[in-house]
């Protein structure tokens, strides 16, 4: 019985000193992020042999949403502790990643490489293989290593021991986020998949109320994610983790790069601009004095 009480006493003391970047052990808590780092360049680089092989860079989308899905198993199966939230989490972060990388790979089978890469392909020539891997590849991993530090910290947060009110915020702002950008995708793919709306705009469903469920749906998922991990004091600095992700789906690679292509490509999208939002869902405004 002594024994038993020695053994359980000694692993509850090291679950509760397992390190967090905000704690006093920040060196070992350190080691395990930049072994995550390593992680997705390791992974980075095996997708960009295989692009060299097909000739096709755009199979990077793919390898974004499976690259949390390690991530976040690399960073549990480092602890010595498991909680209820850091399993949460590592379910979470599994669903999202699986169905985003999935949804994706159906909708890249058997198409030709995205014409921005072509491109980048016709600029750089003979030298496109290395300026991809750094410049594609790479610069991917880091970002998602950088927006995986809320999943890094809240599954290394090991007290309180118990979900907290903010967990559970967080998780129902994930569930919402989820389902936004579930939901938009499957609309939007119906949508293409009927050969009677080429050159039409989709409209309805989650797209009346925003030009981009997808997008604000996958913002949300990392708001909820940010508050699993913040709700532990010190933990605040995850929120870089979010405001990052939103401001490549708003600013960069998301609404702005694709809106510039769409209000070129398809005039209907002129009008569905001045009448839904660009973001947040919001019913549609008219679009003049007699409809919308």
């Amino acid at each position: 019985m002594r024994i038993r009480r020695t053994t359980a006493k000694f692993r509850d003391s090291s679950i509760r000193s397992w390190p967090s970047l905000h704690g006093t052990r920040m060196p070992h808590a350190l080691f395990v992020a930049l072994l995550g780092l390593v992680g997705a360049i390791g992974l980075a680089t095996i997708v960009w042999l295989i692009s060299l092989v097909m000739r096709d860079v755009s199979i990077v989308d793919v390898y974004w949403g499976f690259g949390f899905v390690m991530l976040a198993w690399m960073y549990i199966l480092s602890a010595p502790g498991h909680t209820t939230r850091a399993m949460i989490v590592v379910i979470l972060v599994t669903l999202w990643g699986a169905r985003l990388s999935l949804h994706l790979l159906r909708r890249k089978w058997g198409a030709a490489e995205d014409y921005r890469y072509r491109a980048m392909r016709d600029k750089h020539e003979a030298r496109f293989g290395w300026v991809s891997l750094f410049s594609v590849f790479w610069l991917q991993a880091l970002i998602m290593w950088i927006v995986s530090f809320s999943v890094f910290e809240a599954i290394r947060r090991l007290d309180p021991g118990t979900l907290s009110a903010p967990d559970i915020v967080g998780i129902l702002v994930f569930a919402i986020g989820l389902f936004f950008e579930s939901i938009g995708d499957w609309q939007l793919t119906r949508f293409k998949a009927d050969p009677t709306n080429r050159g039409k705009v989709l409209d309805r469903g989650l797209w009346r109320y925003t030009r981009h469920p997808n997008y604000f749906g996958d913002a949300l998922v990392w708001w909820g994610l940010f508050l699993l991990a913040a709700s532990n004091p010190g933990s605040w600095w995850t929120i870089l983790s979010p405001i990052l992700m939103t401001t490549l789906l708003v600013k960069v690679s998301g609404v702005a790069l694709l809106e510039k292509d769409l209000a070129k490509t398809k005039p209907a999208y002129r009008d569905y601009l001045e009448t839904t939002s660009a973001f947040l869902p919001w019913p549609p405004r008219r679009s003049g004095p007699g409809g919308g």
